[in-house]
């Protein structure tokens, strides 16, 4: 009988002893998993496009256009954008890099993502919660914004008229210099904001209203 029992007590202590390793091993794990992550963030997220325009960064000598994001909850609605920033780097924009009077893809790589979590109007036109390709096509004294439901396309190479949702005409302000391409999402009034993209000396500005 006390040989049972001590079996019996053995074999919890030993099972006990296995759950302890096995989620010490699962922590560990989960650890070297984030750390690994941490290491792996693209270079937005170590702030250097932030860096870059408020001067910290003196000189822009980063090849490519990292990934960004821009989000923020006005009223009911959270508003969420996926970008890649160009720099300026000393180059023309409009007019130059960027083509005056054509579809462009208001970013770089993909189309730059607007994702509304609930219905919002713009322009006084009510846009479906989802996720929209966001197009400009800049002019001298005015651009036109678009909402696109193809949100999963390369450059503007698959754009088509036919899948806009939305068209708005748009006055474009001067602004700070700002180097690397940056959208923000602004609250304007409890159930109102403003989508604003902004770069070189440009910023145009997308209002909307939570419904």
């Amino acid at each position: 009988m006390k040989s049972k029992l001590f079996l019996l007590i053995s074999v919890v202590l030993f099972a006990c002893g296995n759950n302890n390793t096995d989620k010490k091993a699962t922590a560990e794990k989960a650890e070297n998993e984030h750390a690994g992550h941490t290491m792996s963030m693209p270079e937005d997220e170590k702030g250097y496009a932030d860096s870059v325009n408020s001067g910290l960064i003196k000189e822009d000598t980063l090849k490519g256009s990292p990934h960004r994001t821009a989000m923020n909850t006005i009223g009911n609605t959270h508003v969420h954008i996926e970008y890649s920033s160009p720099g300026v780097k000393g180059r023309v924009i409009w007019g130059g890099l960027v083509a005056m009077d054509k579809v462009w893809v208001a970013g770089a790589h993909d189309a730059t993502s607007i994702r509304f979590y609930k219905d919002v109007l713009i322009d006084n036109k009510k846009i479906a919660a989802g996720t929209y390709a966001f197009f400009t096509i800049p002019g001298r004294d005015s651009w036109t914004l678009i909402l696109n439901t193809r949100f999963n396309q390369h450059l503007a190479d698959e754009y088509q008229q036919a899948e806009d949702v939305l068209r708005v005409q748009v006055k474009p302000e001067a602004h700070v210099f700002t180097p690397r391409l940056t959208y923000t999402v602004d609250k304007t009034a409890d159930d109102a904001g403003v989508i604003r993209l902004a770069w070189d000396s440009i910023r145009v500005s997308l209002p909307f209203k939570t419904i």
